[in-house]
């Protein structure tokens, strides 16, 4: 919650619940990630929040860009950025939205299997594309392990069949998880694809770029590893196991762009005692799983939650969102605490939640309109 946020919050006092983002914090940490890995490209990964604010700021630094979708590719066009600047990051796509996005002037695409590689061999020949491999995952709040990447030897099948079909064969990448709380898994990462990229030298294909996506933690309750924890381990791993060869490196950071630069401001809607449970209170609010609030399912992500004008003394709460769905219980097993002496129509602060929440905000799920935003 930064001061900016604190001022427009007292001062517009907005109907809840809304996001509120600060746009400096997005600027600083983009400049933080730049300082840190000086001669590595950040590549803004839009899903984290593709509001036209944020990825204006980042235009403007001379951020490039990670596309998911046909969608977010036209969003950053309509904006400006460069077809150069912009990857078609996702490894699953429609062999139209591949074509559209070549015909855009998109060069860039991501791949880790035999038939996407055909899909793109068809409709953007002579594209640049690199291979994502499986990397461990262990230590990620919200794993992404099994459905993207593939197996060191299929990269290896991939990137020299790529390079027969007459794409540019030119890049290795990776994905250690998002929220990724150990540092070395970078380290581990490195390693796998630093035996890719021997191994494809060995066979005439020289690898000119490593992708080291996204999964760059922010904190929430518990202290993670700093941007200049995890550079360090990036520098130290690419001077290990990569030894001559020159690479062109990139990031993908979402969550740690704008993450921490944005708060959710809420409403507690009721305060229920169900003495069954240990005399936790339940406390629901006016947001929940289904109104932006998607990453505690099973309770990963574990944002810091605020009771603003509220100092008593705190007592465990199960907290819970206001849909007609069993489904949308935030925090049950993980312990929260919030003020006793709590009131309904207080209001209540989901801090850190400027990544992932918009986007996963439903439209209309239960009649409640998606998750107002407002970028200053």
């Amino acid at each position: 919650m930064t001061p900016k946020i604190e001022r427009f919050l007292a001062e517009a006092r907005p109907s809840t619940p809304c996001l509120v983002v600060d746009l400096d914090v997005v600027a600083d940490n983009y400049r933080h990630w730049h300082a840190v890995l000086p001669s590595t490209k950040i590549a803004y990964a839009v899903k984290a929040n593709p509001a036209q604010e944020v990825v204006e700021v980042l235009r403007r630094l001379g951020s490039h860009f990670d596309a998911a979708s046909i969608q977010e590719i036209e969003a950053c066009l309509a904006l400006g950025i460069e077809p150069e600047k912009i990857a078609f990051g996702n490894t699953v796509k429609k062999q139209s939205d591949i074509a559209r996005a070549y015909d855009l002037g998109i060069r860039i695409f991501a791949f880790d299997s035999d038939l996407e590689l055909e899909k793109l061999a068809v409709a953007a020949p002579g594209a640049g594309v690199y291979c994502r491999i499986l990397v461990p995952t262990e230590g990620a709040d919200w794993p992404l392990a099994r459905k993207f990447g593939c197996e060191l030897d299929s990269a290896h099948h991939l990137m020299l069949k790529a390079r027969d079909h007459g794409l540019d064969a030119f890049g290795i990448s990776f994905h250690v998880g998002s929220q990724q709380t150990i540092a070395d898994q970078w380290r581990v990462a490195i390693e796998r694809a630093a035996f890719v990229i021997h191994g494809l030298a060995k066979d005439g294909l020289v690898v000119r770029s490593l992708n080291m996506g996204g999964g760059y933690p922010i904190r929430y309750r518990n202290e993670v590893p700093t941007i200049e924890d995890i550079g360090a381990v990036i520098n130290s791993a690419m001077a290990q196991h990569m030894g001559d060869i020159r690479l062109d490196t990139v990031i993908e950071p979402g969550r740690s762009i704008v993450g921490t630069a944005g708060a959710i401001e809420s409403e507690v809607v009721l305060i229920s005692e169900k003495h069954f449970i240990d005399g936790r209170r339940w406390v629901y609010l006016d947001v929940g799983k289904f109104g932006g609030l998607a990453e505690t399912m099973d309770e990963c992500i574990q944002y810091e939650v605020a009771v603003a004008g509220r100092n008593g003394e705190d007592g465990p709460v199960v907290l819970a969102g206001p849909t007609c769905d069993s489904a949308d219980i935030l925090y049950e097993d993980a312990r929260y605490d919030l003020p006793l002496d709590l009131r309904i129509g207080d209001r209540a602060r989901v801090l850190c939640a400027g990544a992932y929440t918009t986007t996963y905000s439903s439209i209309g799920f239960n009649g409640f309109p998606p998750l107002r935003a407002y970028y200053i």
